[in-house]
């Protein structure tokens, strides 16, 4: 008889993270995943309008907490979700390397990348506000303050193209909206939701409140326009999002955001043309900012 005794393999059944939770697709449909080969990876929950609709409603319950946390706390939350992502740097190398179809060490680089960008937003957390904010010459005796406050609910259309977007793309886009107080729904890269999915595993174990993060895969067409249109919603990033006019596409998701007054980042005009690799700005932390400006009279 032979010592080597067969079994299967466990495969990995992909969920949604919405509130801190993994359901599954209220629809229970899958979709299939492949590699830029096309070889079959996993099945992925297929996201629909009512998984977007639950997602908001986490992520609004999740506003006032994360907003009310200290700048220096989140910057602390934020850094544990590097240091979670660094002990799963492997798998996240396996996951990016099938869904870009790029070499092991380029994606092993990405993932370092990735790593590497929560820690620096986790920096900005408490410094944001020195260059966001200040003091306001006024005619009189009173100070006059203007602080930065979180817009609230942001929808993200994740990066679907683009060296690095599966990982490195998505961190670029989250971590600045909720380094600053913000909440965010994300419709991950359709053809490659499986890293966005695994960050969603990431975030749970990184003392990230349940709801602050929610994570959907499927179409976008399908995911985009409930963000885009929802009134508990208040700020669009369509980075994603593809620059015409069809469905699920920014002049689309622009026009129903508009009902509404919504902030909105508009896409690249060419996603493919983006290198996620490059250094980030600080444009992205200021774009979902309010300013609250506050007089106080001086004292004698």
């Amino acid at each position: 008889m032979s010592d080597v005794v067969s079994r299967l393999d466990v495969l990995k059944t992909y969920k949604l993270y919405v509130g801190g939770k993994f359901p599954r697709s209220e629809s229970g449909r899958v979709y299939e995943v492949t590699d830029a080969k096309g070889e079959w990876l996993a099945n992925a929950p297929l996201g629909t309008r009512k998984d977007a609709r639950d997602a908001v409603v986490a992520a609004r319950a999740a506003v006032k907490g994360w907003a009310g946390t200290t700048a220096y706390n989140r910057g602390q939350v934020l850094y544990r979700v590097a240091e979670m992502l660094q002990g799963r740097r492997a798998q996240f190398a396996a996951e990016v390397a099938l869904s870009e179809g790029v070499g092991p060490k380029k994606a092993a680089a990405l993932v370092d990348a990735a790593i590497d960008r929560w820690v620096w937003y986790a920096g900005w957390t408490d410094k944001v506000a020195q260059i966001a904010g200040g003091a306001n010459p006024v005619a009189g005796p009173y100070f006059n303050l203007s602080t930065p406050e979180p817009t609230g609910v942001v929808g993200i259309v994740a990066p679907q193209a683009g060296y690095g977007h599966s990982l490195l793309g998505l961190v670029s886009v989250i971590a600045p909206a909720i380094a600053t107080g913000n909440t965010v729904v994300v419709a991950a890269a359709a053809d490659a939701p499986l890293p966005a999915l695994s960050l969603g595993e990431v975030l749970a174990t990184s003392d990230v409140p349940g709801g602050v993060v929610n994570v959907l895969s499927g179409r976008t067409a399908d995911i985009a326009p409930t963000l885009a249109s929802h009134q508990d919603v208040n700020a669009l990033d369509l980075t994603g999002a593809i620059a015409d006019d069809g469905p699920g596409a920014a002049g689309a998701l622009e026009t129903l955001a508009a009902d509404t007054l919504k902030r909105v980042i508009r896409p690249e005009l060419d996603p493919f043309a983006q290198d996620w690799t490059n250094a980030p700005g600080t444009d992205r932390l200021l774009s979902f900012l309010e300013t609250k400006t506050v007089w106080h009279p001086m004292g004698i």
